[in-house]
Order: structure tokens, then sequence, then C-alpha cells
């Protein structure tokens, strides 16, 4: 994930937020407006995924993928998907503490922008806003590398 880090022995260790931005967001009512008329509760799943990759020498984008996913009964009643992503420059930086900085720290910075946007697009489409509950991004890392150590060393998505 994160090979391209320089050693330590290059100076004073550099972590910086270039850039938040908003990668990617859509909207779906494939079942509107028919689906608009019923009075039943839906079921709202949402599921939240995360990636880092280096863009070039000590810069890396971690991006926070929300998918809301809404129905009534079988039927879709509205689908939300939406990429926040942050560029960081990490430098100087030990290569032991860079998958955390990139698991924990940098995806704990780029949420609280996921979660606007969310609620945001929601409410902008008609809907009570859906509000994404806090995220133990540690303990999520930490599963994640216990998941890894069990496979071999493995890379997990």
């Amino acid at each position: 994930m994160a090979d391209e880090i320089q050693s330590t022995e290059g100076g004073t260790p550099v972590f910086q937020i270039q850039r938040m931005y908003l990668k990617d967001l859509s909207l779906e009512q494939p079942n509107a407006p028919h689906i608009l008329l019923e009075q039943q509760q839906p079921q709202v799943d949402i599921n939240l995924t995360l990636s880092a990759e280096s863009v070039t020498d000590g810069i890396f984008e971690v991006c926070v993928t929300a998918t809301v996913n809404t129905k009534v009964g079988d039927k879709t009643l509205f689908l939300v998907e939406a990429k926040q992503a942050g560029i960081f420059e990490i430098r100087n930086v030990p290569q032991d503490q860079v998958e955390g900085i990139l698991g924990i720290v940098c995806p704990q910075m780029v949420y609280p922008y996921l979660r606007a946007i969310v609620s945001d697009i929601c409410s902008r489409a008609g809907f009570p806003p859906v509000l994404l509950t806090e995220v133990n991004f540690q303990s999520m890392f930490e599963s994640q590398q216990a998941q890894r150590a069990a496979q071999g060393g493995q890379a997990v998505n």
C-alpha cells in the first residue's frame, strides 16, 4: 500500500492534508414515483469501504465510500453511493507507522465530509437525512490486520 515512503533518515516527519474532495456521488430512485406512495417503513442498508493508494512519492489518496441502499419490500426506494477522498503528504515516517496513518488517521479526517454529503443528498432528494454513525477506524484497521495475518500476509480489500 505504501512502499514509496522515504526513510526516516531524510529529515523531519511530514504529515499534511493536501486536499479533500468529493470523488464520486450518485443517487438513484429507480422505482419513483410509484414507490414514493408506499406507506411501509423502508429498510436501510449501509456499507462502508476504504481504500488508500500511492499517487506519487510521499503523496497518498485515501478514499472512504458509503453505499446506502434503501428498500421498501424488495424494491429499491433510493440508492446513494458517495466517495469522499483526501490527498495526504506523508514523508520521513517509519514504514510501520504509515499503514496506520493511512488506515486510521486519514479516514478519520475524510469521514466527516462523507457523513455530511450523504445526509445532504438524501435531504435534497426529498427523504429524511441518513445519518451515518461514528466509525472506529482503529478497530476496523486492527481487524483487517488480524485478518491479513490469519491469511498469511495477503492483502485484504
